[in-house]
């Protein structure tokens, strides 16, 4: 049923759960793959130089140790664990790569946002799920 997992993860606590309970469901339904992303916002381009090179670094650096904590939360699969680290919008992203790699669900945190800035904002959980190809699965 759920041949093709997409795991986003962003290293919040929420995040760290629903790669546990990805890790479960990959398990029961014996998937083939889980993907596992981690999107993080673009930098801005005037930062300039050596500014600019770091912060890229950093970044990349951080979102490294997101996928190996959140790897070690899924734990061991029956099928292939493959990773992404992207840039750009995060719910986008999500989306686009769910459509691309033909998810057949998300699992993905929710920070808990709630009231007023959850109407006025939206979140990146709210955006997936009403811009998803597949169902998804928010993990608080």
């Amino acid at each position: 049923m759920f041949d093709n997992i997409l795991l986003a993860v962003d290293g919040s606590e929420h995040g760290l759960h629903a790669a546990r309970v990805a890790g479960d469901l990959a398990r029961a339904t014996k998937a083939q793959t889980l993907r596992m992303i981690v999107v993080y916002d673009a930098l801005p381009s005037n930062l300039g130089e050596p500014n600019l090179s770091q912060a890229i670094a950093s970044r990349q650096q951080e979102a490294q140790d997101i996928v190996d904590h959140s790897t070690k939360e899924v734990g061991e699969i029956p099928g292939e664990i493959h990773t992404e680290i992207i840039e750009g919008q995060i719910a986008d992203k999500i989306v686009d790569v769910a459509s691309i790699r033909n998810s057949d669900v998300i699992v993905m945190g929710s920070r808990g946002r709630t009231g007023l800035a959850s109407a006025l904002l939206g979140s990146n959980s709210q955006k997936v799920v009403s811009q998803a190809p597949c169902p998804v699965l928010i993990v608080r």
